[in-house]
């Protein structure tokens, strides 16, 4: 089979198509028809060593995948082939609560991930994919729609009435949008530029501030709510806006740290967070329990990921190079 590998330390230079046995599913497992794969910004990082998150190499990158059933494992009963499947982020967490064990399989990182035609993986582990979803919009789901879903709804509670506050309009902010309008919630988004402004408010946002043009977009979220503040934060910046957001969260709030795109460390001011009684969440995607949970939702309401752009699994670099620029507007696909 084809596939792509890590295999040093010199960014993008380093991804390498690559020839490998096509592997054989063991008891439990299935072997996966890989229809296509969605980028988060965790895989360029991979790929490129950003901030020490490189993994051993070779590895294969790219958690998020998608595909058709061919073969079946001793004592697998509940697939048959053909089944048109996707696969969690981290395949061992079912349900319960995050382990370090959990986190050392997550795909593309701790072990092979996706970007590859095919892939051995516990049938346990699997999802169906939902009958109004194409192979390229189910790939989008694995990381950052579960982050989402798991952010807002499992831990943050989301009740109809409330306010969420988005960060951009990546993978995550994007699918944060969507359910918190399903859920009945108010919406408010920054971006950089008017024109994913003007798509944001289309999907559903009620206001959009452009923090190229103000940076202080944590009191323009003030006065959108009346001085009070905003019950919910999607915060994927890190260090250089945990602080605004902060600042934008109400007393009593909830914020979701995910995102590291500004740095893994810097100086965060903790008094706002004490003093405003806020609960601050780190947030590592989610488990299947949540997966299966959040299909049912996309299921009933019908919803359909954004898809940015999708690239030829040849064209691979160019898709790295893409969710590196900055440019794209929800998720960036390669299809095989």
């Amino acid at each position: 089979m084809k596939a792509y590998h890590i295999t040093g330390t010199d960014g993008l230079a380093s991804l390498k198509q690559v020839e490998l046995p096509s592997p054989a599913p063991g008891h439990g497992k299935v072997r996966i028809r890989i229809r296509a794969v969605s980028l988060n910004y965790r895989d360029y990082m991979n790929v490129c060593g950003i901030r020490g998150v490189t993994g051993p190499v070779p590895r294969i990158p790219c958690s998020d995948g998608a595909g058709e059933i061919v073969e079946l494992g001793e004592g697998v009963t509940d697939w048959k082939k053909g089944d048109r499947v996707v696969v969690p982020f981290m395949p061992t967490w079912l349900d319960g609560g995050f382990t370090q064990a959990h986190a050392g399989q997550a795909l593309g990182g701790a072990v092979d991930g996706l970007l590859c035609e095919e892939a051995c993986l516990p049938a346990a582990s699997l999802l169906g994919i939902p009958k109004h979803l194409s192979f390229e919009e189910a790939a989008t789901l694995p990381c950052a729609a579960v982050t989402a879903w798991d952010a807002l709804m499992v831990r943050g509670g989301l009740q109809a009435g409330e306010s969420v506050l988005v960060l951009g309009s990546g993978g995550v902010s994007v699918f944060a949008l969507q359910f918190a309008k399903m859920a009945g919630a108010r919406v408010l988004a920054i971006s950089s530029s008017d024109d994913k402004a003007a798509r944001l408010k289309e999907m559903g946002a009620e206001a959009v501030h452009n923090y190229r043009q103000d940076p202080a977009w944590d009191d323009w979220a003030l006065a959108q709510t009346g001085g009070l503040g905003v019950d919910k934060v999607i915060e994927i910046g890190g260090p250089e806006t945990l602080n605004r957001s902060i600042k934008a969260t109400r007393f009593g709030g909830h914020i979701a740290l995910i995102g590291v795109l500004t740095g893994t460390a810097g100086d965060v001011q903790t008094v706002g967070i004490l003093r405003k009684g806020i609960r601050l969440d780190g947030v590592y995607v989610g488990s299947r329990a949540m997966f299966a949970q959040m299909l049912k939702a996309i299921t009933q309401a019908k919803m359909r990921p954004v898809v940015d752009s999708a690239f030829d699994f040849k064209d691979a670099v160019p898709a790295f190079e893409h969710i590196a620029s900055g440019r794209h507007f929800g998720k960036i696909v390669i299809r095989l």
